[in-house]
């Protein structure tokens, strides 16, 4: 006689089979194809800022020149708070991890975050200027090594760092797709008059966190302090070079070009850093000598004292994250830096969604 089976016990194995086969996926998932698909609703770029100069031999042929350029990335059902990404070398710190696994700008696209990357004047895709300038070849793949923070000196890894120390391509698409940069402070008001238009346009949208590194994080501060409206709900910063200072503290400005600060504002313009959350964020294996850490605990005292928001956090003795680099979003460990980052605009209340309200 053929035994029918019991419904009950079909439907049970089946459950029991798929959880099984979704474990198995989710255990052996390729971490280069996440399996929670974007969504963009559109995406796109556009220049703004900068001038239209005359040729000095003829009035009418004219150049664009000193903008900056951005693309963006809109979410289907966006959150509220775009994420805009200022990079210090190149946007490819934001788009890729260390490996070529998926980067912040990835990362927070399924998050539902708009995202914009922001190429500053002469900078990247915007590199047009209207002066003069210059490249000479700088040498200098064995000295981003260690400014990057992966050593003490080439090829001469920290222990656990967060680098995938034996692959050799990776360390080739690091150092070879960094951008010719210009370091002075003649340049960091040239890059941040055209960020602070670009923030009071609305076209970065009307509730804006930028994310810094290295030099853009003097560049993030000092767009806050230039600019006139309330788009700018926070910064944070990872390993900045430079800080802004009110003239009021007592703080000289930096010498020579002034490439990397202090940079000094009139105090009632500095006071708009107290208006904003803002994190001041290191990696890991940085003395407390290091003197742009110095800085950043000094600037954030002095922006707790007028009434502001600001922390210094050390990524590895705070928060566990042993062996973060210089370019903590790059890391291989990078989706634990990026809960970090969603905690801090949870908490600010920076995560809700457009039709939350």
């Amino acid at each position: 006689m053929l035994a029918i089976p019991n419904p009950r016990s079909i439907l049970t194995t089946c459950l029991l089979l798929l959880t099984l086969g979704s474990q198995t996926r989710a255990d052996d998932a390729d971490p280069f194809k996440p399996e929670k698909p974007i969504m963009l609703r559109q995406s796109g770029g556009f220049t703004i800022g900068g001038k239209i100069i005359q040729a000095p031999f003829n009035p009418n042929m004219t150049l664009s020149c000193d903008h900056g350029y951005v693309e963006y990335f809109h979410p289907w059902r966006p959150r509220k708070t775009s994420i805009v990404m200022w990079h210090s070398s190149s946007t490819q710190t934001f788009q890729n991890r260390w490996d070529g696994g998926e980067g912040f700008k990835d990362k927070f696209l399924r998050r539902d975050y708009p995202v914009y990357l922001w190429d500053g004047p002469r900078v990247g895709r915007a590199n047009w200027a209207c002066n003069v300038t210059y490249y000479v070849p700088d040498y200098r793949d064995q000295g981003n090594f260690a400014a990057w923070n992966f050593g003490p000196s080439f090829k001469n890894w920290w222990p656990g760092v967060q680098f995938p120390t034996e692959n050799e391509y990776a360390w080739q698409q690091a150092t070879s797709s960094r951008y010719v940069e210009y370091d002075s402070e003649a340049s960091v008001h040239l890059e941040t008059n055209a960020a602070a238009i670009a923030a009071d346009s609305g076209k970065l949208g009307k509730s804006i966190v930028y994310l810094g590194n290295s030099a853009s994080g003097l560049r993030a501060q000092m767009t806050a302090v230039k600019s006139n409206s309330t788009n700018i709900k926070g910064i944070v910063c990872y390993e900045g070079y430079g800080y802004v200072f009110p003239d009021t503290a007592g703080i000289r400005p930096g010498a020579g070009n002034n490439a990397f600060g202090p940079i000094i504002v009139p105090e009632e313009d500095w006071k708009k850093l107290t208006k904003i959350p803002i994190q001041f964020l290191w990696g890991d294996n940085r003395d407390e000598s290091f003197t742009f850490l110095n800085q950043s605990r000094q600037a954030a005292a002095l922006i707790n004292k007028h009434g502001g928001n600001a922390e210094v956090i050390l990524l590895g003795k705070d928060k566990g994250l042993k062996g973060t680099t210089h370019i903590a979003f790059a890391d291989m460990h990078n989706e634990k830096v990026a809960d970090l980052l969603e905690d801090f605009l949870r908490k600010n209340k920076l995560s809700r969604y457009e039709r939350d309200e």
